[in-house]
């Protein structure tokens, strides 16, 4: 298959590399009367050189030598012939044909070796990518395994007595720790989605308030300590969206806050509808990011060193595939006087809750309806029975 391919994608730069070099001679001949048949053969030498860039060796070696020939029989004197009568023709004909190939030889090569660079440099790029994602999985999954694994062994000594309230507390890092793996186990699906480009849209009607309340509640332990002041726009109309994929979004942009904030900082998420489009803040007043990190928190694996919780670098950048998936953007600023605001503005179908209540009616109302329309008209079952008394009345 690969072979095959090879085969029609040289066969293609073969046609194309010779019919550019047709066409230049074709447009020269037309100007014959202009310049004379040594500016041609520059003419001709400049394609082939050009061609050399684009294509890979053995195309460019068939213009060199079409754009020879052509020279020759076309323009050196005498015309529409092979035959050359003037020795200086000739030797120009034979360096014509030697520094074209070497031109279309050199260049391919240097081509060629640009290219085997730049795959290096790929290579390399995807080992440290790798390196990253592996160094910050192995301590995403030590840290809560470790604790797991200690407050288990814990439960599980017959030998120790264990006060009810210390129970409740080992039981409740288990499931911090639970909580924080499968946490990593859906930033690592997510970002497989979104670099796959199989990130499939399911819109649908939802509540911005529930949008804002569902990310907030699945984060109140880690929220504690923090003041959350949620800010939703009056009467804000139904919206048009994946909720699965924004509700995610908001998440990681307000777990990135818990990490990146003092316990007692304030953290303000607003919600808001322009008439185009759902905007969603979320800002602190915490120390907020430097003008590099600011360029760079949309990585992908990019963690601030300041980071003591650890974590794979990998929220931010899935909230931006997550956005842009809505054709929406996500920007992160400074905020003032201090810390820092994330915004996501997403165009949005919309419609006013009481009207989606009313056509949410109608929908029950019609479906109750059609129900008792097909139990009305649906085909009874008849059967023979046994009439006691008519069969007594016959004795």
């Amino acid at each position: 298959m690969k072979l095959n391919y090879f085969h029609q994608s040289m066969f293609k730069q073969v046609v194309i590399s010779n019919l550019s070099v047709v066409l230049v001679a074709l447009i020269c001949y037309a100007s014959l009367n202009y310049i004379g048949y040594h500016s041609v053969a520059l003419l001709l030498l400049a394609t082939v050189s050009v061609l050399s860039i684009f294509f890979t060796i053995y195309p460019v070696l068939s213009a060199a030598a079409m754009s020879a020939i052509i020279w020759d029989f076309f323009f050196i004197p005498p015309h529409f012939t092979l035959h050359i009568t003037n020795s200086e023709d000739a030797l120009l004909l034979l360096m014509y044909f030697v520094i074209a190939l070497t031109s279309g030889i050199l260049t391919s090569k240097v081509r060629e070796l640009e290219k085997q660079e730049f795959l290096k440099e790929e290579r390399s790029h995807t080992l440290r990518l790798y390196k990253t994602l592996f160094d910050s999985i192995s301590h995403e999954l030590r840290t809560p395994i470790a604790t797991i694994v200690g407050a288990s062994d814990n439960l599980l000594q017959n030998d120790v007595k264990i006060a009810e309230k210390d129970k409740l507390e080992l039981v409740d890092q288990i499931s911090v720790a639970a909580f924080r793996l499968n946490r990593l186990i859906d930033n690592l699906l997510n970002m497989q989605r979104v670099e796959s480009g199989m990130l499939e849209i399911k819109p649908d009607w939802c509540e911005v308030s529930e949008l804002i309340n569902s990310p907030v509640n699945r984060l109140k332990n880690e929220l504690v300590g923090h003041n959350v002041e949620v800010n939703i726009q009056p009467e804000m109309p139904i919206v048009r969206i994946d909720f699965g994929l924004i509700e995610q979004s908001v998440f990681n942009l307000l777990h990135n806050e818990v990490l990146y904030t003092q316990p007692d900082s304030t953290i303000s998420i607003n919600a808001s509808y322009d008439g185009k489009n759902l905007i969603i803040t979320i800002a602190d007043n915490g120390k907020g990011f430097s003008e590099e990190e600011l360029k760079l928190l949309f990585t992908k694996f990019y963690r601030i060193s300041v980071n003591k919780t650890g974590g794979t670098g990998l929220g931010l950048s899935i909230v931006k595939g997550f956005v842009e998936a809505h054709n929406g953007t996500v920007k992160v600023e400074n905020n003032t006087p201090n810390g820092a605001k994330f915004t996501i503005v997403i165009p949005v179908e919309t419609l006013m809750l009481q009207d989606y209540m009313d056509f949410s009616n109608i929908a029950v109302k019609m479906n109750a309806q059609y129900e008792t329309l097909t139990e009305t008209y649906r085909p009874k079952q008849f059967g023979k029975t046994k009439d006691s008394t008519t069969d007594n009345s016959e004795e």
